[in-house]
C-alpha cells in the first residue's frame, strides 16, 4: 500500500494522531518552555497541519503554505521558537504518524522512507515562511485572507447563530452589504423552503462528529434563491465549550438546478414510456380477447345447431378461455413489475434481461415483421437494476423497428449479441434500417432530439437509456453506422 493510500485510510483517526503529536515529550517541553496555549493549538491549528500534510501528500498540493499554518507559524515566532525547535515542532508530528502506522500495521520501509521525505518537503516550505520576519508572515497572511476573502464563500456566528464575520465572495453571491449580515441570525438568510430548526440540529451535530455537512437553500436580498453545500466546524473556548461555528459554502445551484431538470426529463421520460406500454397491452390482449370471443360465440352456435353442449365440450372450451385470460393476466403482471421502482440491483444473467425484453415487445415483432436473432455466449451473473436495462433494450429495439417501417425495409431484422471483455459484458444491438446520418449521429443521445418526423417521437428515449447505462449502471453506450444499418453497443461492469 502506498503512503497516499495509507493517509487517505486513516485521514478520519487524524484526531488519534494529533493526541500522539501532542503527547511527543520534546513537543510538551517547548509548551511549557514557551508558554503555549494547548487548548489554542488543539482548537485552531491542529487540524490545520493535519490537512495541510494531507493535501501535500495526497494531493500534490502546489499551492504552497495554507492560511492556518502560516497563522500557526506566526504564533510560534511571536512566541520566540527558534528555527531547531519548530523542527522539533514538526518532527514530533512526522513521528506520530510513523508510530501510528507501526501500531496499525501499515509500516514498512519503503512507508518509512516517503514519510520522511515529505517531512523534508513540506518542513522545507515551513521553514522558508519561519525564517522571514512577523511583519512579513502578516503579509503574506493578509494576502491569503485576501484571496480567501474573494473567491470563498464563508461567515462565522456566535452560538445564537448570529453572524459576527462573513466574507466579500459571501456578499456577492447572497447580494447584501457586509454592514447588513452581520448582526443578522442565520436563519434569517436562510430560503422560507429551509427547515428552521436546522440551526438547532446543526449545534447538535457539530458538538458530537465535530462538523456538519449537507445541502442549504439560501435567499439572496433580492427575493431569488441559491444552493450551497455547506461545512460547518465549531469554535471553542479554552474550557472546551462551542462559542460558535465557521461554515464554508460552495455554489451548487447550478448542480441543483440540472438535477431538477433530469426529474422532469425522467418523468416526461416515464409518462411516454408508460403510453407507449398502455398501447402495447392493448395490442398483447387483442389476439387474446379474439379467441375468447370466437369461443363463446362456438358455444352459442353449437347450442343452436345442435340443441345442447356435451360437457367434454363445454370443459375443453372453459379450458382454453382460462388459459387465454392467464396469458392476459400475465401480460398486466409483466407491465406492472416493469413500472415497479428498482430499489436495489439484481444478480441476474444477461440472458434473461434480452429474453424478457423480446417477451415484451412479440407483438411488435409479429405484427411488423421483424425477425430477432439473438446470440449470447456470457456465462456470468451481473448485478443491475433490472428493469432499466430492460428499458434500454426494449427502447433500441422501438427504434430500430421504427426505422424499418420509416424506410420501407422488407426484411427486417434485429441482430442481438451478448458477450464478455474482460470485467465487461457486451450487449451489440444492429438492425438493417440502412442507418443514421453522418450528420445527426453525436446529436441522438441528446434530450429532445428525434429523428421521427412524425408526433411518436419524444427524443427522451435515447438520453434517458444513456442516463441509465452512465449514471445508474457505471457502463457506457454509443451508436455507429454499419454495412447493414446502425450498431448500439452498452457495456457494463461485471464486478
Amino acid at each position: 500500500m502506498s503512503l497516499q493510500n495509507i493517509i487517505l485510510k486513516i485521514n478520519d483517526e487524524k484526531i488519534k494522531i494529533i493526541k500522539l503529536w501532542l503527547e511527543d515529550d520534546n513537543f510538551k517541553k517547548l509548551i511549557d518552555i514557551h508558554k503555549l496555549n494547548e487548548d489554542i493549538i488543539i482548537k485552531r491549528y491542529a487540524i490545520a497541519v493535519w490537512d495541510y500534510y494531507f493535501n501535500c501528500v495526497v494531493h500534490k498540493n502546489q499551492a504552497g503554505v495554507s492560511t492556518l499554518v502560516i497563522d500557526f507559524i506566526k504564533y510560534l515566532k511571536k512566541h520566540e521558537l527558534k528555527s531547531y525547535e519548530l523542527f522539533i515542532v514538526y518532527s514530533a508530528f512526522k513521528n506520530s504518524i510513523i508510530e501510528y502506522c507501526y501500531k496499525h500495521d501499515y509500516h514498512s520501509l519503503e512507508i518509512i522512507k516517503d514519510i520522511n521525505d515529505y517531512f523534508e518537503q513540506i518542513f522545507s516550505q515551513i521553514l522558508n515562511v519561519y525564517s522571514k520576519s512577523i511583519k512579513d508572515i502578516e503579509k503574506a497572511l493578509n494576502k491569503s485572507v485576501d484571496i480567501v476573502d474573494k473567491y470563498v464563500l464563508m461567515n462565522r456566528c456566535d452560538k445564537e447563530g448570529f453572524i459576527t464575520s462573513v466574507s466579500s465572495a459571501f456578499c456577492s453571491i447572497s447580494g447584501y452589504n457586509n454592514y447588513e449580515l452581520i448582526g443578522k441570525n442565520y436563519i434569517n438568510i436562510l430560503h422560507n423552503d429551509e427547515n428552521k430548526n436546522i440551526l438547532e440540529k446543526i449545534l447538535k451535530t457539530i458538538k458530537i462528529d465535530e462538523k456538519w455537512q449537507g445541502k442549504l437553500k439560501y435567499r439572496k436580498k433580492n427575493g431569488n434563491y441559491y444552493w450551497v453545500q455547506a461545512t460547518i466546524h465549531p469554535n471553542f473556548d479554552n474550557l472546551g465549550e462551542i462559542i460558535g461555528f465557521d461554515a464554508v459554502y460552495q455554489d451548487i445551484t447550478a448542480q441543483i438546478e440540472f438535477e431538477k431538470q433530469q426529474s422532469i426529463l425522467i418523468e416526461q421520460s416515464k409518462s411516454a414510456a408508460m403510453g407507449e406500454m398502455i398501447s402495447m397491452i392493448a395490442h398483447q390482449w387483442r389476439q387474446p380477447l379474439q379467441a375468447v370471443s370466437i369461443l363463446v360465440q362456438k358455444l352459442s352456435l353449437l347450442k343452436e345447431i345442435d340443441g345442447e353442449i356435451s360437457d367434454e365440450l363445454l370443459n375443453e372450451v372453459i379450458s382454453q378461455v382460462v388459459g387465454q385470460l392467464d396469458y392476459m393476466s400475465k401480460t398486466i403482471d409483466d407491465f406492472r413489475d416493469y413500472f415497479k421502482p428498482n430499489k436495489r440491483k439484481e444478480s441476474i444473467y444477461i440472458e434473461n434481461v434480452v429474453k424478457k425484453s423480446i417477451d415484451f415487445l412479440d407483438y411488435l415483432f409479429r405484427v411488423n415483421l421483424v425477425r430477432v436473432n439473438y446470440v449470447n455466449s456470457s456465462k456470468s451473473s451481473l448485478e443491475i437494476y433490472l428493469n432499466e436495462i430492460v428499458q434500454v433494450l426494449i427502447n433500441l429495439c422501438k427504434n430500430s423497428i421504427d426505422a424499418m417501417i420509416d424506410k420501407n425495409i422488407k426484411e427486417r431484422v434485429i441482430d442481438i449479441k451478448t458477450y464478455e471483455i474482460k470485467d465487461q459484458l457486451v450487449i451489440e444491438l444492429e438492425d438493417n434500417a440502412g442507418g443514421i446520418k453522418e450528420e445527426i449521429l453525436n446529436k441522438i443521445f441528446e434530450p429532445y432530439f428525434s429523428t421521427k418526423n412524425d408526433k411518436n417521437g419524444t427524443g427522451l428515449g435515447l438520453y434517458m437509456s444513456k442516463q441509465i447505462i452512465q449514471k445508474h449502471s457505471n457502463g457506457e453506450i454509443y451508436v455507429e453506422n454499419t454495412v447493414k444499418g446502425s450498431k448500439f453497443t452498452v457495456k457494463l461492469p461485471l464486478n
